[in-house]
């Protein structure tokens, strides 16, 4: 691969992890697909590798974050449900305030879930922490996931 596709690749992986982190951007698919683009063009033995890494380590990524963040909700009692009421309201808040509407809508979306299932704001209150931490623990094994294949990537291109 010409070094200006290297670069291209690299842009691509680092828009992709902070697109993990931020949480707009499908960041670890981003970092996947510029990865694969650049293993299936350098091809060989190195080049494939590098691409059954990236491949792995974000499919391992992908359902381990959803496990052990369902693991998490369910050791603290909070319902499926609820974490679907976050997701719509979280959706809607994006469009409503610019740039913070997710975070406020998911966690307000949680919140009154839990407060009309519980009846009490403090129980209510406590739910949406656990269901933040969960999203938090979603976000950082996505995380992992992606500098594996961002790691991979880098590796390969050095041996190359």
């Amino acid at each position: 691969m010409p070094e200006w596709g290297e670069l291209v690749v690299g842009l691509v992986v680092a828009a992709g992890l902070v697109g993990v982190v931020v949480q707009v951007l499908p960041g670890a698919f981003l970092v996947l697909g510029a990865v694969v683009v650049w293993g299936v063009v350098t091809g060989g033995a190195v080049g494939w590798t590098v691409v059954a890494v990236a491949v792995l380590a974000t499919a391992v990524a992908q359902v381990a974050k959803y496990v052990l963040a369902g693991r998490h909700l369910q050791r603290r009692g909070v319902p499926g449900s609820t974490i679907v009421w976050g997701g719509l309201l979280g959706i809607v808040g994006f469009f409503v305030i610019p740039v913070v509407g997710l975070v406020i809508g998911f966690l307000l979306g949680v919140f009154l879930a839990e407060l009309r299932r519980l009846r009490e704001a403090g129980p209510a209150w406590r739910a949406t922490l656990t269901a933040l931490a969960a999203t938090g623990i979603t976000i950082l094994v996505e995380l992992a996931g992606a500098l594996v294949a961002t790691g991979a990537w880098v590796v390969g291109l050095l041996a190359t």
